[in-house]
């Protein structure tokens, strides 16, 4: 690689800079991260760390890490000042490949030591370094506020003075330490030990602002544990917990597993980022626990908390590794709906004593395949709209501007997404790009992020913005500028604006946000909601977030309107801005352009009330296939019956088979069962719920696989019954209410109805076969998986519908 110098206002020649004196007028702080960020290896010693100090290098360390530098870093117990919780967040760096470790002080040698060594190397040799030795450990007041004094040592690598023999001296004497006989690799065990023996004293030498309180939950936190607990009381063993970007999703959780004193948690989440910062935010809660990641890389089966990448764990040879109580808690990030599968391998497989999915959806439609893993559950719910008003969140000022430059009509569509290098080349366009820029200098504040659809757009975008004066960067994946380094620059007022490629539309903390501009399309609702909560945390420089997006002549573009405003509809939506009836948060608003509002009310004329359009619709605004149950609450919202489906496409898998979204095994599949999945299920009558459970409990036990004895089939279908104690106590007697899974007089009630019922009669699909529950037809192996699905989505509709129908959902 091209090797990059470091910051020339360091040099050696500059002696000025030799010293860092510390205090408001020159701390150390912005000297290291600037380091950290451009160093191919790091080597840090420290008599102490406290977890105020970790916090301000942790996202600079971690960002290293990813992109491959090596990273030692020493600590010690030196008079117990380093704090348990830091040892913890350390882990979290050595589990990523970090080489941290321990100098125990053996009570007769003290440890003072505070040096920070910083490598630059090419091809493997060292081209420049520089050492800052000095009085600095790693706490808040230390490298910020704090009189420290610590020395900088820079030099040339393939030079022959004084500052290289003096830095390669300074080297050595570290690697020396580090291997001192003392000294032991950071571990969960040592940690484990130190928190027993670690004296609670208070010490003249920390800072008072060194001792921080433990976190304590927000008000909408506090109410949400409370409804956690009393769903518990209820009965339930799973629920689902609705928090708006924002609002403290991951601390709930956090807060919630401590309230159970639950010893094993699992929690799982779909992108590696989301899990790194779920397992920095329990070790703020938890700082007792020993904690561990199961990913492609990391396999810690014995941690207490596990953070775990469903994509790796939801494999059912990752599953076999853990028995199914393994876990008293286990916490189900929001995921997509591509990705439901695998979470029910892994819900399937486990049984913990309670069950926490977590989204920031604010509505049902895209609730339900979460909510159907929640049993139906919604223990609590706030939305945008509450974080606002109770001055959580930043209220917003949004300007819906006509991006009148590009033709979004002559931009391919295919499969619910613009073609990448087609909208590239319409990005590519001065005449857009300034257009972009005239609104942005007209309505911005301070602190600008800016979303692209790629890298060449970002950087397109970048230098526009530079040549017109405005200090600006792009950052992506793999861009030179990080993105803990880009961050850290617009905070500190180094950049006017940064743009950006998926990196920030979820799991990351961005407060000093305070305008955002929304320069791409957003296929999905999903992702439009993450990118404005980039920006609606609160900050102390920021009274509220500026939205500036660009609306475009495109049917995908109709998302944002009816999101913004809580619709259900464009027409509706339109019919509210003409007549101003729109009802936004305490101290937001809402401007489109005239040439805006003309579109809406266009596509608002145009759209029908067909199943197909109306799926269409759908599809549309969630980013993804719908399930039959999201389709079914999209329909309710708006006063429709999802009988049309049936009227106007025969069912509901005939209408995904003429949309194209089934694939050609699905197709085959979903035609050759067709009588099955539509008299058998989607049209079966139901005075109770019974048989929808009967055929939940078929499909938990395999039964396409091989058929179910009428005992498990009857036991399992009272453990589905009982998670749902609202059906429970609603549909059963008191006498079969009193008796366990395993009761003779349990299987007899569950055979007469609905196992009897059910396989009985000329025109049933099952029958009872030597005592076993089966499906009259064979199914080819190569069918079943598909056909499981397919019955599964299925019956979490009936189930839906039956609870609407009998008002039994839990909120």
């Amino acid at each position: 690689m091209e090797a990059r110098p470091l910051d020339p206002q360091y040099s050696t020649e500059n002696n000025s800079a030799l010293l860092t004196t510390g205090g408001l007028n020159d701390p150390l702080l912005p000297k290291l991260i600037d380091a950290i960020n451009q160093a191919q290896k790091i080597e840090i010693t420290v008599a102490f760390i406290r977890i105020s100090g970790l916090k301000l290098l942790f996202g600079a360390l971690c960002d290293a890490v990813d992109r491959g530098t090596t990273i030692k870093v020493l600590t010690s117990d030196y008079l117990d000042v380093t704090d348990p919780q830091a040892l913890r967040e350390l882990m979290l760096l050595k589990e990523r490949g970090a080489d941290i470790r321990i100098y125990q002080c053996d009570g007769q040698q003290s440890f003072h030591m505070k040096s920070y060594i910083f490598i630059h190397t090419h091809e493997g040799d060292v081209i420049e370094g520089c050492a800052y030795v000095g009085s600095s450990n790693i706490s808040k007041a230390a490298l910020t506020t704090g009189h420290e004094w610590n020395l900088r040592l820079q030099c040339k690598g393939n030079s022959d003075d004084l500052y290289v023999q003096q830095f390669a001296h300074i080297r050595q004497q570290f690697h020396e330490i580090f291997s001192h006989n003392l000294v032991q690799p950071l571990s969960h065990k040592w940690i484990d030990s130190y928190l027993k023996r670690r004296r609670k004293m208070r010490l003249v030498a920390v800072e008072p602002e060194e001792l921080i309180e433990a976190p304590t939950p927000s008000d909408i936190q506090t109410e949400a544990l409370q409804a956690l607990q009393q769903t518990r009381l209820d009965g339930y063993q799973r629920g689902l917990v609705v928090l708006a970007t924002g609002l403290g999703k991951t601390w709930l959780a956090a807060f919630d597993t401590q309230q159970c004193k639950a010893d094993k948690v699992l929690f799982v989440a779909h992108r590696e980022e989301i899990l790194m910062q779920a397992q920095q935010t329990f070790v703020r809660i938890r700082p007792d626990a020993r904690t561990g990641f199961y990913n492609g890389k990391q396999r810690n089966k014995e941690a207490d908390m596990l953070f775990a990448s469903v994509q790796t764990l939801g494999r059912m040879e990752h599953l076999a590794q853990f028995s199914k109580n393994h876990f008293d808690y286990i916490v189900v990030d929001e995921f997509h709906h591509a990705d439901a599968r695998t979470y029910r391998n892994l819900l399937k497989h486990f049984d913990p004593k309670f069950l926490l999915g977590l989204t920031a959806t604010p509505e049902r439609t895209d609730q339900a395949d979460i909510l159907s893993l929640c049993d139906n559950n919604l223990v609590f719910e706030r939305n945008l709209v509450h974080g606002i008003n109770a001055q959580l969140l930043a209220p917003f000022h949004y300007f819906g501007i006509d991006d009148k430059y590009v033709d979004y009509d002559e931009i391919p569509w295919r499969n619910g997404k613009f073609d990448i290098g087609a909208l590239e080349n319409a990005f590519a366009s001065r005449k857009r790009a300034e257009h972009i820029l005239n609104h942005w200098q007209e309505k911005k504040q301070v602190r600008t992020l800016g979303f692209c659809i790629s890298r060449r757009h970002a950087d397109f975008m970048a230098a526009v913005f530079a040549k017109a004066g405005f200090r600006a960067a792009a950052v992506y994946s793999d861009s030179e500028l990080r993105r803990h380094e880009a961050l850290n620059q617009l905070e500190a007022g180094g950049l006017d604006v940064l743009f950006s490629v998926d990196l920030f539309n979820e799991g990351t903390d961005l407060p000093a946000i305070d305008t955002v501009l929304m320069l791409r399309p957003t296929e999905s609702k999903i992702l439009f909601l993450q990118q404005l909560g980039r920006g609606l945390r609160l900050h102390k420089d920021k009274q509220q977030l500026v939205v500036i997006d660009f609306i475009g002549n495109h049917k995908s573009f109709l998302t944002k309107p009816v999101v913004l405003h809580n619709s259900h509809s464009v027409r509706q939506v339109t019919e509210q801005i003409k007549q101003q009836t729109t009802t936004l948060p305490d101290g937001c608003f809402a401007n489109y352009d005239p040439e805006v509002i003309d579109f809406l009310e266009r596509m608002a004329r145009k759209q029908k009330a067909s199943m197909v359009e109306e799926y269409q619709s759908l599809k549309s605004l969630l980013g993804y296939r719908p399930t039959a149950t999201e389709f079914y609450h999209y329909l309710a919202e708006t006063g429709t019956d999802f009988n049309k489906v049936r009227s106007q496409n025969d069912s509901w898998f005939a209408l995904l088979d003429h949309e194209k979204e089934l694939s050609q095994s699905e197709s085959e599949v979903a035609g050759i069962y067709h009588q099955f999945l539509l008299d058998g299920i989607e049209k079966a009558s139901m005075t109770r719920c019974f048989k929808m459970i009967l055929l939940d409990a078929f499909l938990e036990l395999d039964g396409f696989i091989s058929a179910p004895t009428t005992e498990a089939l009857a036991a399992k279908s009272w453990h589905l019954l009982k998670r749902r104690p609202m059906l429970y106590s609603s549909e059963l007697p008191a006498k079969q209410q009193a008796m366990s899974a395993e009761d003779k007089g349990w299987h007899s009630y569950w055979k007469g109805n609905p196992i009897n019922a059910f396989a009985e009669g000329k025109n049933t699909f099952f029958e009872v076969r030597e005592g076993r529950f089966t499906f009259k037809t064979d199914v080819q192996p190569e069918h079943r998986d598909i056909l499981h699905q397919l019955v599964q989505e299925l019956v979490e509709l009936r189930l839906e519908q039956y609870c609407v129908r009998k008002g039994l959902r839990s909120k």
